[in-house]
């Protein structure tokens, strides 16, 4: 009870105003004019007091007025001449519509935060001896042994050693469907234990889990204001001043220049302070922006404020790092030729000892591969690595050599199998070359796959007349392959990293503005270049902390998403804009020729700032276009 009025108490206020008001309109004419003026008084107060407060805190702070104060002048005027019921019900709607205001920005941060719920407090550590002990997660180290049984939640990222289970991650991707794990699967703090008991090695301390990457972005979600909604702030405070320069040339040139009487010119000017002040405009855009903010958060899309957000709406190219990217990364053996009339098993068994030893990723994937395959362990060998190369190794006297064409001689690597490597290398894959003696035996074919989705989203964001460029670090060949396979518009091929900021630059320059899509530490100043940055969730800390956008479940299709979203917050906030200013037009001129009274025009004003308002929130709901 006390968490919910903490959350709601500006509507029981809201609503206890109401009360009154109709009390007093009910009991008016019997209680006499002095506890008429005593209800509605109460009214004012209770209903109206924290919009007083809040404008003139913002006043004082800011050296500049705002609409709260005109509320109150307007209302203070109506009482005035004796409209105590008109203005009651002027504070009343004004309140109603503050505190939808505060709901939508309380529902945004309750959207973007609520992850932070799931934060576990407590782990159970494993200790040497079997025994458990209960301790703070933020207490875990690194490699530290944590048991999660059934029902439990993970209390810290790390990589799973014992046992298998299903884990529901919807606290971390938004998944509704538990995903299986087992020995060796990577784990996430927040994520709940389904099915069976599973013991976890700590992989990153509390402060670096991905919960905390999301807390720190959280810190910044609604620092950065959109473009449009620092318009409608600056606007505000030099329209208020036009607005009561206005009232004040109302409440005297009418009775001289028209013949009207004293009290209908000071009415006509209160009606004009409510009917003028830019409630509804004001409101046109902030609520909208965090709604839309929070429904980016829903679908695991991070801005970090509604800039970033309204700014993909004018992206015209998105430039895409490669690897780790559109590809998963990880390259993967695709093929294997040998010469004619050579022992293929020794081959194997050779690669394996002399790439075993090295630190290089495809090393590792080679040797990934053929492991199974392996007859026959070559443990006393010393390899030589030459960085950049290869290894090679002196085996019974002969000397092994595992490398680019190049390093076994590029004119036989090159001739090797009818020029094989040329078809290969179309395909944009890598190419490592086997030599005994200096006779190459054998090649070995590996490529950085594509993401599944990489394809789908590519089409998309063509689909919304968005340019697709992919920067990558490989040769021409190679680079081509993957464009043709995906679908791309442009390639950039042979990019070193320090060389991506240009690459940004030139391609603003030919298509105006460019977001940079990257995961890893050389995409991070490009990534602040583009006009809108998006980093990888599961990218390095870096690129999250740089970028504008961040896709927590690393999906690509959430790209087109953010994009739509961007257009509805566009759409919606100038809907809300030209709404807001055709009703203060319209007012006000139906208030200079005398045909609107004050309660229809604070029905008219204050009504227009709800609804507004209740547009701005349908960006609370998904987006399906």
């Amino acid at each position: 009870m006390k968490e919910w009025m903490k959350r709601n108490w500006q509507f029981v206020t809201t609503g206890i105003s109401g009360i009154l008001i109709i009390v007093g309109w009910l009991v008016g004419n019997e209680v006499g004019d002095f506890w008429t003026a005593v209800i509605f008084l109460s009214a004012f107060v209770i209903g109206g007091f924290e919009q007083a407060k809040e404008g003139i805190q913002a006043t004082i702070k800011t050296k500049k007025l705002n609409v709260e104060l005109l509320m109150i002048l307007a209302a203070t005027g109506a009482s005035i001449i004796g409209y105590w019921f008109e203005g009651a019900i002027l504070i009343f709607i004004f309140s109603v519509s503050g505190a939808l205001e505060t709901y939508t920005t309380n529902k945004s941060k309750r959207e973007i935060t609520k992850l932070m719920a799931f934060q576990p407090e407590r782990a159970f550590l494993l200790l040497p001896n079997g025994d458990l002990k209960e301790i703070a997660a933020k207490d875990l180290q690194l490699d530290d042994m944590v048991l999660v049984r059934p029902g439990e939640s993970v209390p810290i990222d790390g990589v799973i050693v014992r046992g298998s289970t299903t884990l529901n991650e919807a606290a971390i991707n938004g998944e509704s469907v538990p995903a299986m794990k087992s020995a060796g699967s990577e784990v996430f703090g927040g994520t709940v234990n389904v099915s069976s008991a599973i013991t976890v090695k700590v992989t990153q301390t509390f402060d670096n889990t991905i919960f905390s990457k999301i807390i720190r972005l959280v810190e910044t979600a609604q620092s950065e204001p959109s473009k449009t909604a620092r318009f409608i702030e600056r606007f505000e405070d030099a329209y208020v001043k036009a607005v009561l320069l206005f009232v004040l040339v109302m409440m005297f040139l009418p009775h001289f220049a028209l013949g009207w009487s004293w009290n209908e010119t000071f009415y006509r000017a209160m009606v004009l302070l409510t009917v003028a002040s830019p409630c509804a405009l004001v409101a046109s855009v902030t609520p909208a922006t965090l709604a839309a903010i929070s429904n980016g958060a829903r679908h695991g899309i991070l801005f970090k404020g509604g800039v970033h957000l309204e700014n993909l709406r004018g992206i015209k190219a998105i430039a895409f790092d490669k690897t780790g990217t559109l590809t998963n990364g990880t390259p993967v053996l695709t093929d294997r030729l040998f010469a004619e009339n050579v022992d293929k098993q020794e081959i194997i068994n050779m690669v394996v000892a002399l790439e075993r030893q090295s630190l290089h990723p495809l090393a590792a994937a080679i040797t990934q591969d053929l492991d199974a395959e392996v007859t026959k362990n070559i443990t006393e060998i010393e390899i030589t690595d030459v960085p950049g190369w290869g290894v090679q190794a002196d085996y019974k006297g002969e000397i092994w050599q595992v490398g680019k064409a190049g390093f076994v001689g590029t004119e036989s690597a090159r001739e090797f199998l009818s020029g094989a490597f040329e078809k290969l290398a179309s395909e944009g894959k890598t190419v490592v070359y086997v030599a005994k003696s200096g006779v190459v035996l054998a090649m070995f074919a590996l490529k950085d796959t594509c993401r599944p989705e990489a394809m789908r989203t590519i089409k998309a964001l063509q689909a919304k007349g968005i340019k697709t460029i992919m920067v990558t670090g490989d040769n021409e060949q190679t680079g081509a392959a993957i464009q043709a396979e995906l679908g791309m518009d442009q390639v950039v091929s042979g990019c070193l990293p320090e060389k991506k900021v240009d690459v940004i630059k030139e391609l603003s320059v030919s298509y105006g503005s460019v977001a940079m899509v990257g995961d890893g530490i050389n995409d991070a100043p490009a990534l602040a270049h583009a006009a809108v940055g998006i980093a990888m969730g599961k990218g390095t800390d870096i690129a999250m902390e740089t970028a504008d956008v961040v896709l927590m479940k690393n999906d690509l299709e959430k790209i087109p998403y953010a994009f739509a979203l961007s257009k509805r917050l566009y759409w919606i906030s100038w809907q809300n804009i030209c709404f807001a200013i055709a009703v203060i037009l319209v007012l006000i001129t139906a208030n200079v020729f005398q045909l609107i009274n004050l309660p229809f025009g604070v029905v008219g004003h204050e009504g227009s700032t709800i609804l507004v308002i209740l547009n701005g929130l349908r960006l609370l709901k998904s987006n399906q276009r």
